[in-house]
């Protein structure tokens, strides 16, 4: 794969599509903690709340059944729905019900960092699995930066998530925590839009197979060098 695919306007594409498209999707995802949020905010019975939502979740799961998509993708969203559930369940907490979600926002605002650190930042990840290119992009230095830019934006909006969730969830704030998680898909789809836009503008007229070192020794060019 040529390690200037994303740069391509085929690969930019894919990349955009994908995202939004993730956008849309995010609007199915987030039905049933809207249904819970809205049923829990009116009725304030939890039993009522998490039928209406596992019911969402299930019934979400057959659509996308009959829409022939990926039974992984479906399987794993009506797992969290179930998770979710069982949680609030088994604890009598409505609170509990959230908390999936502010658990891989807290492991991924520890995690990222390191991950930027060693030179994969996941915007690259997701990137490089869309346009087929792999990890080609890490052997750039000026990509590889490119892509710990953008996802610098995407981690922004992960720790803003964070610093709001933690302390409704702590309050024990079901309602209010509820209405933020709704949103949450959508800042970090919105964030991994606008950090591919800062990827885009960071790496500009860049071609990775022209040479960065035209200095006359035998060495090769850093693209090649870099691991």
């Amino acid at each position: 794969m040529d390690p200037a695919a994303d740069l391509a306007p085929g690969g930019a594409d894919a990349v955009r599509t994908a995202v939004r498209k993730r956008l849309r999707s995010t609007l199915i995802d987030v039905t049933p903690v809207f249904g819970f949020t809205l049923t829990f905010a009116v009725t304030h019975r939890l039993g009522v709340a998490l039928t209406l939502a596992l019911s969402i979740g299930a019934g979400i799961f057959l659509l996308r059944l009959v829409r022939r998509e990926p039974v992984r993708q479906a399987l794993v969203f009506l797992g969290v729905v179930c998770v979710q559930g069982l949680l609030a369940a088994r604890t009598g907490d409505a609170v509990n019900f959230f908390l999936p979600h502010l658990v891989t926002h807290a492991v991924a605002a520890v995690v990222t960092p390191v991950l930027l650190w060693l030179g994969w930042p996941p915007l690259g990840v997701l990137a490089g699995l869309i346009t087929g290119e792999g990890t080609g992009w890490r052997r750039c230095t000026v990509r590889r930066r490119a892509f710990v830019k953008g996802h610098l934006v995407v981690y922004a909006g992960n720790l803003l998530l964070l610093s709001v969730q933690l302390p409704l969830f702590l309050s024990g704030q079901a309602v209010a925590l509820g209405t933020v998680d709704v949103f949450g898909p959508l800042v970090l789809a919105l964030g991994a839009l606008l950090g591919w836009r800062v990827h885009r503008r960071s790496v500009g007229k860049h071609r990775c197979d022209a040479p960065v070192d035209p200095s006359p020794d035998l060495s090769p060019p850093l693209e090649r060098t870099v691991r």
